[in-house]
């Protein structure tokens, strides 16, 4: 496997304990989902035993190698009852201590139709891209927010496990999660494994996995900046397709620019994706010559870092949050998509909420029964 290199660092290493014979909750996936749940649920449960199980490291998988662009809503739009999530997003992180690095100063759509005629971005791309209007988000430091809740679940009393691979869950009372450690017995299970391990979460068939793209210029001087309508700091994204999502980067002024989806016919594939070769490779070519020609500022510039990042999607583009299709004391949270960064953090917290029996699942996210 070789998915490239973020540019986030995530500063937490989970201290050794022997694995437990039991727990209260057990989640499995230390992403910002995983990872919201157990700070959650050591924040308002501290008389409870919380155990969090991640099969590589704190972040490895989708949520430490996304651009970090925080959005009010899913791209397919509002859900019914969802909420403030921004609101709520900023309130988990605050609450729990993990607020660090949380900029939320707005958004760019970008679209080649109905820009803003005054728009200061104008760039060339199948069309000529302005500034559709503005919405609410902003840009995160994901290596920042992990490693914030990694430090939060762990203050608060919960175990965290790295390299510990969840191998299967057992459906009896109390449920039995087996992993490459040994086994424990668990009250209750969060599976938020997002784009990995589709059997264990029951979505093998209503679900598929894919790769997604970004690269990372060089730093770019303040002038450059301006002249791409980008000395704002904001983020961006396109309201059409063909989708392009980025952002300039705070500390240095390189600018992140992100597009194109490797299609995978299993985790196998997966697994062994390498971004050097075959249609990565390829892709990431594409994106090159792409943003090279948004705009002169941009003709010339060279490239620091290229990678990708798993990404599940429902088959029909929906998220899932429902009840295990086997137990009611497992809830699955996967399938975000592209909409990943703040949505999974708001809804680990709400799922462990669920968890606890403080609040219901949504009317959306179920999965299908036939799954």
């Amino acid at each position: 496997m070789n998915w490239g290199t973020p540019p986030w660092k995530i500063d937490f290493a989970a201290e050794p304990h022997p694995l437990p014979a039991r727990a209260d909750f057990a989640i499995v996936g230390g992403g910002f989902s995983g990872l919201a749940a157990a700070a959650w649920l050591g924040e308002v449960a501290r008389e409870r035993s919380v155990v969090l199980l991640e099969a590589s490291r704190i972040g490895s998988g989708a949520s430490g190698r996304t651009g970090g662009l925080a959005l009010a809503e899913p791209a397919e739009g509002p859900l019914e009852g969802v909420g403030d999530v921004l609101g709520g997003y900023r309130e988990t992180l605050e609450r729990v201590g993990a607020a660090a690095g949380l900029e939320l100063g707005g958004v760019y759509e970008i679209g080649r139709r109905g820009g803003r005629s005054d728009a200061r971005i104008v760039w060339e791309d199948s069309g000529t891209l302005r500034v559709v209007k503005e919405v609410e988000g902003g840009g995160v430091d994901p290596g920042e927010i992990l490693t914030g809740l990694a430090r939060a679940a762990s203050r608060s009393g919960v175990l965290l496990f790295e390299n510990t691979r969840v191998q299967a869950v057992e459906f009896s009372s109390p449920l039995v999660v087996h992993t490459s450690a040994g086994s424990l017995a668990a009250e209750r299970v969060l599976l938020a494994t997002n784009a990995e391990s589709a059997e264990l979460s029951g979505l093998a068939e209503c679900s598929r996995a894919k790769f997604t793209l970004a690269v990372l210029t060089e730093p770019l001087s303040a002038a450059k900046l301006a002249d791409l309508g980008l000395g704002s700091g904001k983020g961006f994204y396109t309201a059409d397709l063909p989708y392009l999502w980025g952002r300039p980067m705070r500390d240095d002024g390189s600018v992140m620019f992100g597009s194109g989806l490797v299609d995978l016919a299993n985790d196998a594939e997966l697994a062994a994706l390498d971004v050097d070769g075959g249609v990565a490779a390829g892709l990431f070519a594409k994106l090159d010559q792409r943003v090279r020609g948004l705009h002169p500022a941009l003709a010339n510039v060279p490239f620091r870092l290229r990678w990708g990042g798993p990404i599940r999607f429902g088959n029909e583009w929906q998220m899932f949050f429902d009840y295990h299709p086997r137990s009611r004391h497992v809830v699955v949270l996967n399938g975000l998509g592209g909409d990943g960064v703040s949505f999974s953090v708001y809804l680990g917290r709400w799922a462990a909420d669920v968890l606890l029996g403080r609040r219901p699942l949504p009317s959306w996210g179920k999965i299908a029964s036939e799954s």
